[in-house]
């Protein structure tokens, strides 16, 4: 079992920036491929960024491309995401997801990100 837990989500103006952090317990993570995802209110969720168990391979959705940059530090066991240039359509419950395939994948809880216009 791995449990994650994000932080670091808040209030922040339109052009602000905030860095959320997801750390794991119970197992290690370095084996496993990490993600940030989000869900507005009303909408689905869905994918923002993604990194490869060795960090060498990341994604990033195109609304978040040149603004948000995914990063690890597998001896900490936790996976960040630096968020600048925030639009209030950042706004949303990010959540953190870690995945090794073969049905092992893992929630965080979330936390809120609210950016005002």
């Amino acid at each position: 079992q791995v449990q994650l837990v994000e932080s670091g989500g808040g209030l922040v103006q339109a052009g602000g920036s905030l860095r959320l952090s997801c750390a794991a317990s119970g197992r290690t993570i370095s084996n496993y491929g990490m993600g940030w995802f989000r869900q507005a209110a009303g909408k689905e969720r869905d994918s923002v960024a993604a990194i490869s168990w060795g960090g060498d391979n990341t994604y990033y959705a195109d609304s978040v491309k040149g603004r948000f940059t995914i990063s690890r530090d597998n001896a900490k066991n936790t996976v960040y995401l630096q968020m600048n240039s925030l639009k209030p359509e950042d706004t949303a419950v990010y959540y953190c997801r870690a995945d090794r395939g073969l049905g092992y994948v893992y929630w965080g809880q979330g936390t809120q990100v609210t950016v005002s216009s």
